[in-house]
């Protein structure tokens, strides 16, 4: 069995967003020489996420609107959490209702996606590098 592992870094410039890391991912899958397997990706923060959805825009700003009204940034003073000296504490709510990762089947040397599946990034507490882990395994 071949296994392969990257690590993708990210830097999202604004606080909240949704980077769509498909290509990235079909990418690795070439690298790997897999065939036959599955690919796993998942955020290595905890203030992010990965989930397979559309590449809609629409729906990327109806997820921002949504996830801001579940979990308010502000105001910070609300949480628990913030009292640490963090102002993040939205952040990790939102990653918690986001998902921390995604695994496809890998068939025939392609992810095994349904209509329109891509697989996104989620960022919630952005402005500085984080890292989406990439790992292939299979024949």
């Amino acid at each position: 069995m071949k296994s392969y592992r990257k690590e993708l870094w990210l830097e999202v410039p604004a606080r909240r967003g949704f980077v769509n890391i498909t290509p990235e991912v079909e990418k690795c899958l070439r690298e790997s020489g897999v065939r036959e397997g599955l690919a796993l990706v998942n955020a290595m923060h905890i203030t992010a996420s990965v989930f397979i959805n559309d590449d809609e825009s629409g729906l990327h700003q109806d997820y921002d609107r949504w996830l801001e009204q579940l979990a308010p940034h502000e105001p910070v003073s609300k949480y628990q959490h913030n009292r640490t000296g963090e102002d993040n504490a939205d952040a990790h709510m939102k990653r918690q209702i986001m998902g921390r990762e995604v695994v496809v089947a890998v068939t025939e040397g392609k992810l095994d996606f349904g209509p329109w599946e891509q697989i996104f990034y989620g960022e919630f507490d952005g402005r500085r590098r984080k890292r989406a882990l990439i790992k292939i395994i299979g024949e």
